[in-house]
């Protein structure tokens, strides 16, 4: 792969982090898929560069988390990328999507935006991590799994910790318009399933209907989103300033003709910083417990009603006295954090002792959409951020 040095200001995306970039959408990481090809081919770059390298892999050996250090000592900056991807199912592309285009000023390309394109950035930087004098170790973690409720970060965040690595701070690259992000909302993704009891619908008295029972579940999750709206905490910070609860599927029955016994349904509920998730959950228990329960196994006393919780994403609330606020606002010329209602990793870190902020190049708005893609200019613009902060880790 070809190198070159870091876009001036004002330019566009330097060579080098087109061709990463390229290379990167190149490879299909779309979270049902393995994602080691492209851990492979991000390791020998950063080793070619003079990186230490520490893999983690989940149980299969079909994915790894990459942790790579520049430099000696305690401390450190991590820069942190996810390497999965959103699927294209059903999405109408002008182009191939795995295969990076420049059209307008922009790159496009599945995982353009979110977030090959930073990972891209870092990767074309290797070279310069590693002729650098540096005072701190930099480190770079690439991890697998993120878009399908941060899977990886936590075995990567754990085995890191267990082989002596304590970074001082830590910079997630989700695309931001490379605006400084401090706050974001915390998520919890549950899954509720409903046991209710088969029959014939002529004998609709002898089943317990569970799309009925689970609709009722449904209606109270609705009025407790309304609660949050009205009379919960609020951050106008936000741009949605209050915690939001939504049911988004469902999948009941068998037959039209049939008393259904099954219902399932998935909820997301998006907390502020400061809200305590488990309250939620455990008010919805115990509407659940108390109210439905009973009147489903007055019908049938094996009728059930379980929910399990299918991801957790704690809020992110950075500090301005942290040391990597401050950092990361001066490299950026920044004198205020904003706070967006979307998860990232940077909140995994926080809670593993590790101070974290969001700042990346792209727009949220384009992630995960056809036609997905990344300016020239916000690549220069993190090109130089990332130069700027080899510059202040140097002695």
């Amino acid at each position: 792969m070809s190198r070159s040095t870091p876009a001036s200001p004002g330019s566009l995306a330097s060579k080098a982090t087109l061709d990463c970039l390229s290379k990167l959408i190149s490879f299909d990481t779309t979270s049902r898929n393995s994602n080691l090809a492209l851990i492979e081919w991000a390791a020998q770059e950063l080793e070619t560069a003079g990186a230490r390298l520490h893999y983690t892999y989940n149980s299969d050996r079909t994915k790894a988390n990459l942790f790579a250090t520049f430099g000696a000592g305690d401390g450190g900056i991590v820069l942190s990328g996810h390497s999965d991807v959103v699927p294209v199912d059903g999405q109408d592309w002008r182009s191939d999507p795995f295969v990076a285009q420049i059209r307008d000023g922009r790159v496009y390309g599945r995982g353009a935006c979110d977030m090959k394109g930073f990972i891209a950035v870092v990767l074309s930087q290797a070279e310069a991590f590693g002729r650098a004098d540096l005072r701190e170790p930099l480190h770079v973690a690439l991890s697998y799994d993120e878009e399908v409720g941060c899977l990886g970060v936590p075995a990567l965040l754990a085995d890191i910790a267990q082989a002596g690595f304590r970074p001082s701070g830590c910079i997630v690259g989700e695309p931001t318009g490379m605006r400084l992000i401090g706050a974001h909302k915390g998520g919890r993704i549950y899954r509720c399933h409903v046991r209710g009891c088969a029959a014939h619908s002529s004998l609709t008295p002898r089943g317990v209907n569970a799309i009925e029972y689970a609709s009722r579940l449904i209606a109270h999750i609705q009025d407790l989103a309304e609660r949050e709206e009205t009379c919960g905490c609020h951050d106008d910070g936000f741009d949605v300033p209050f915690s939001t609860i939504s049911t988004n599927t469902i999948v009941g029955g068998t037959a039209r003709n049939i008393i259904p016994a099954d219902c399932e349904f998935d909820f997301d509920y998006r907390f502020l910083p400061g809200t305590s998730p488990d309250l939620f959950i455990a008010s919805l228990e115990e509407y659940a417990r108390e109210v439905v329960l009973p009147k489903m196994r007055r019908k049938n006393s094996q009728a059930s009603i379980e929910f399990e919780c299918l991801g957790a994403i704690p809020a992110l609330d950075a500090q301005e006295r942290d040391a990597i606020f401050r950092l990361a606002a001066a490299l950026l010329g920044h004198t205020r954090a904003e706070k967006v209602a979307y998860g990232t990793e940077a909140s995994f870190f926080q809670a593993a002792g590790v101070p974290s902020v969001v700042c990346g190049p792209g727009s949220i708005e384009q992630a995960h959409k056809p036609d997905e893609y990344v300016t020239l200019e916000q690549l220069a613009a993190c090109e130089r951020f990332v130069a700027r902060l080899v510059e202040r880790l140097s002695r």
